[in-house]
């Protein structure tokens, strides 16, 4: 697989624990407090894991969208405008030797197109900043935004989440000859982690205190870290597995001290796109295909299984 070229990225995360005590990359979570801090959030009716169900019966592929509705207008238009990532190794990177856009999320972009128009390359790409994800999709700019994006009730309050195709948390990343076993140990040092990102105001909140180091793009903290700069990077440990692939002398370690749901981001104006993504989303569990996808980008990486979906209505 071809090494990330230099680009700049936020990822965002979110501190909660795991329903029902599910974890994945051998990390144990506390199952009791997931929705009381989702709760805690944003009001007791914020239950961030559901989405809205998929539609009693899923348009043809390549067919005729119902009238009247965002997927009507996709195609109409003869492509998919999608927001993302070209910066996040193993899930929306550009690939050094082709220049070609890859990872997980960017092969489930190209799942959503081929249900749309019978084929998976109808996809104009927008690579954008993290901070602007929300924002983008507010003023219309793109369809929908697949870009590691931890679901949250802060951005429910704003746009509608697709169901949850991902679980991961934060963790902390050295280098294999650090003592380092866990985020306490780090008390007192630097810890670099984006600018933008609740994976920061994780860090502000450590006790004991850390020193978090701020930089625009994750291959910068990998960069620091390498330097001796900092004495770790600390965000989602999906993120943190492709910093980790990136340089072998490094290692993930310490348990997950958060949990971090991810889906795809729509505008609140069109819950018909969610309930078709969910529709997609569905038939790639059923198939097998999702499985796939999480085995082919994370199975070197660990235990990064697909969640099953749960809805609202």
């Amino acid at each position: 697989m071809a090494s990330l070229a230099a680009m700049t990225l936020t990822v965002s995360c979110t501190n909660s624990s795991a329903p029902h005590g599910r974890s994945s990359a051998g990390a144990s979570v506390p199952a009791a407090s997931a929705s009381a801090s989702a709760s805690a959030a944003t009001g007791e009716n914020c239950d961030r894991l559901r989405s809205l169900k998929p539609p009693a019966h899923m348009p043809a592929a390549g067919g005729r969208m119902p009238s009247g509705t965002a997927m009507e207008k996709i195609v109409a238009r003869g492509r998919l405008i999608v927001g993302v990532d070209q910066n996040t190794y193993l899930f929306g990177y550009r690939d050094s030797d082709t220049g070609e856009l890859d990872g997980l999320d960017i092969d489930l972009v190209r799942e959503i197109s081929r249900a749309l128009f019978g084929r998976p390359d109808r996809v104009q790409f927008k690579t954008v900043p993290s901070a602007q994800r929300v924002e983008i999709l507010e003023r219309g700019q793109v369809d929908l935004v697949a870009h590691s994006m931890t679901i949250t009730c802060e951005r429910m309050e704003r746009v509608l989440f697709s169901s949850d195709y991902l679980d991961s948390g934060q963790r902390v990343l050295v280098t294999d000859t650090s003592p380092v076993r866990n985020l306490a140990d780090l008390a007192g040092q630097k810890v670099c982690t984006a600018q933008g990102t609740t994976s920061l105001a994780e860090l502000r909140r450590a006790r004991p205190a850390v020193r978090p180091v701020t930089v625009s793009d994750w291959t910068d903290c990998l960069l620091l870290l390498q330097q001796g700069d900092v004495a770790a990077v600390s965000t989602t440990d999906n993120v943190l597995a492709g910093l980790s692939a990136q340089d072998p002398a490094t290692r993930i370690t310490g348990p997950r001290f958060t949990y971090e749901p991810h889906g795809i981001a729509v505008a609140k104006k069109t819950p018909e796109l969610v309930r078709f993504i969910n529709g997609v989303l569905a038939q790639l569990r059923a198939s097998g295909r999702l499985r796939a996808l999480h085995e082919r980008w994370l199975g070197p990486y660990g235990d990064f299984y697909p969640p099953a979906p749960r809805y609202r209505d």
